[in-house]
Order: structure tokens, then sequence, then C-alpha cells
């Protein structure tokens, strides 16, 4: 008698656990923040014509130059580092035509439209050597603030009454006002029966910030 088979246990199937793993986000790298360049610094003329603008009204005396024309130009140039007397004065020469002698030499003198920051000047705006003749040449300077649309230069410059702003159009040399607009201000007071002269007939030229 042939030996019973051995009977097989039947087993269930055990479920293989899955080892698909479960999508992941893509890892993203921090970019790192670029820095922020300082701002570049206005341009040379526009610092220029903001220290003249902030000397309306104010002294003079803490730039250490003399409280006059020539001192506020220098006082304004300060801003930017240049001192515009720094190659000194000729004997008789006064301050004005000592600076208008360094914008010559430095090729700077025009008469072209200015912008913020040039030098203006003007001639015989008073008898500085006081013989009653109009023969004194270079008396008076200013630092240009701004120019309208219609040509008037606005500038500022120490007068008889302090550091003011004044207005030149040379379009209309002879001209003091248009309805209520002024053109020209008053830069040389009535002397001797003669009358009172305007920017525009006294100006003489100006300096071009960038070269000096």
């Amino acid at each position: 008698m042939k030996p019973a088979a051995k009977s097989k246990k039947a087993t269930a199937s055990t479920p293989t656990p899955s080892r698909t793993r479960a999508p992941t986000k893509p890892v993203v790298k921090a970019t790192p923040a670029k820095k922020k360049r300082p701002a570049a610094p206005p341009p040379k003329g526009r610092r220029v014509a903001t220290r003249a603008g902030k000397l309306v009204g104010a002294s003079l005396s803490a730039y250490r130059v003399p409280d006059d024309c020539s001192g506020l130009v220098r006082a304004a140039y300060q801003a930017v580092g240049i001192e515009l007397l720094s190659h000194g004065t000729l004997p008789g020469e006064n301050a004005v035509s000592a600076i208008h002698r360094r914008a010559q030499r430095a090729g700077a003198l025009h008469k072209r439209t200015p912008k913020p920051g040039d030098i203006v000047f003007f001639r015989e705006t008073y008898d500085r050597n006081r013989d009653g003749v109009r023969n004194d040449g270079l008396t008076h300077v200013g630092v240009i603030e701004s120019v309208e649309r219609d040509g008037t230069v606005v500038f500022v410059h120490r007068g008889s009454s302090g550091v003011k702003r004044s207005r030149m159009n040379l379009g209309f040399p002879g001209k003091r006002s248009q309805g209520e607009r002024v053109l020209n201000d008053y830069i040389r007071a009535a002397q001797g029966g003669e009358r009172a002269k305007l920017a525009s007939e006294l100006f003489s030229g100006y300096a071009s910030v960038s070269r000096l």
C-alpha cells in the first residue's frame, strides 16, 4: 500500500509592501539677494547748483570765504571739492577776474545755453575803482541754478542785500518783465544820472562747470 501523499498546506500570499516613494517636490535653491548698488551721486553741476540754492539768505561765514559774490561761487564749488582760487590772484586782479582767468585757461568759457552749476560773469556792475568811468571790467559773478523753458536763466549770487536769486533772459536784453513775469532783474543801481542796468545788459559770459 502506497503511503498517503503529504498534503500541501495552502498558504495565503502575503502582499509585499510597495517600495515606491511618494513624489517629492523639486528643491529650489534660494537665490542670494542681489546687493543694491549705492545710488550714483548727482552730476557735478547739479551738486554745485544745489549748494548755491541752499545758500540763499544764508551767511557765508561757515565756508571760510569772503562775504561777497566771489565767495558765494567758491562756497558753491566747495560742494564738489573745487577751490576756484587755488591758482591765486595776480597783482591788482580782483577775485572775479581771477576765476575768469582760470576758466579761460581750462577752455570753460562759452555763451551757449548754460547748465546748472555753470558760472555767470558780469561786467561794470559797480564803479570798482571809483573814478566815475565804466572801465572796471569783470566785477560780478554768480552760479546758474536752473534754466526755464523760455530761456530765462535763474542764478544765485551775493548782491548788496545778501545771497539771493535773480533772473536773466538774453532774448530780451533791455526788458525788465513781460506781463507779471520778470525776465531780467536789475544788477546795477542807477548812478550819476544813469538808469539802473538789467542783468542781460551787463552779461559777459559763462564758464562750464564740467571743465572747471
